[in-house]
C-alpha cells in the first residue's frame, strides 16, 4: 500500500484561501483548486492512500472529511488520520525542549504521530509525508515552504510521485 500523509493547510489550502470559511460558512477554508488538481494527478500516478495528518482532524471525524474530500472534487478519499499526540507528550518533550520555536516544535510532534501511524499499520510498501512544517527527520518527507503555492510549487509533485513509486531507492 503507498500512503500520502497530507497536511492541508499550506499544502493544498493555501494562503490566499485562509479566512475564506467566515464568508461562506463553512466549517473548513476552501482547497485551491489548482492544488486540489495537482493532488488528483499524483492520486492517478500512484494509486495512493491519503491519511490526514493536518490539524483539520481534530475538527471532524473521518467521515465529514471524507466529505470535505468529495465536495471538494478530490478523487480519493482519505482512508485514515494520524492519532494525535501532544508538545506534553514525555517521549516529545525530551526531543523538543530545547526548541524555541513553535514550528520546529509542531514539527516534531507530526513526524512522531506519522512514524506511529506506520507502526500500527503494517503493508505500507512506500509513503511520503507533505507539509509546510519542517519535517526533515522524516526519510520521506515532501517539504512545501512557501505556503501561497503549496503543492503547486515546482518540482513538489515530482518528488512526491517518485517517494511513492519507489523511485527515491527509500524504502518503509
Amino acid at each position: 500500500m503507498k500512503v500520502l500523509f497530507l497536511d492541508h493547510d499550506g499544502v493544498i489550502c493555501l494562503m490566499p484561501q485562509w479566512g475564506k470559511r467566515k464568508k461562506f460558512r463553512l466549517l473548513f477554508d476552501p482547497f485551491c483548486s489548482k492544488a486540489v488538481k495537482v493532488l488528483n494527478e499524483i492520486i492517478k500516478e500512484t494509486d495512493c492512500n491519503i491519511v490526514v495528518s493536518s490539524d483539520w482532524r481534530l475538527h471532524c471525524d473521518i467521515n465529514e472529511m471524507r466529505n470535505v474530500y468529495a465536495d471538494r472534487k478530490i478523487i480519493k478519499s482519505p482512508i485514515s488520520y494520524t492519532k494525535v499526540f501532544s508538545d506534553t507528550d514525555e517521549d516529545i518533550l525530551e526531543t523538543t525542549w530545547s526548541y524555541k520555536d513553535r514550528y520546529q516544535i509542531a514539527a516534531r510532534v507530526r513526524e512522531k504521530e506519522i512514524q506511529r501511524w506506520l507502526e500500527d499499520n503494517p503493508g505500507v510498501t512506500s509513503w511520503v509525508a507533505v507539509d509546510d512544517l519542517p519535517m526533515h527527520k522524516l526519510k520521506c518527507f515532501v517539504h512545501t515552504p512557501y505556503p501561497g503555492e503549496g503543492i503547486k510549487q515546482t518540482g513538489v509533485k515530482e518528488k512526491i510521485i517518485k517517494y511513492l513509486n519507489g523511485e527515491n531507492n527509500e524504502s518503509v
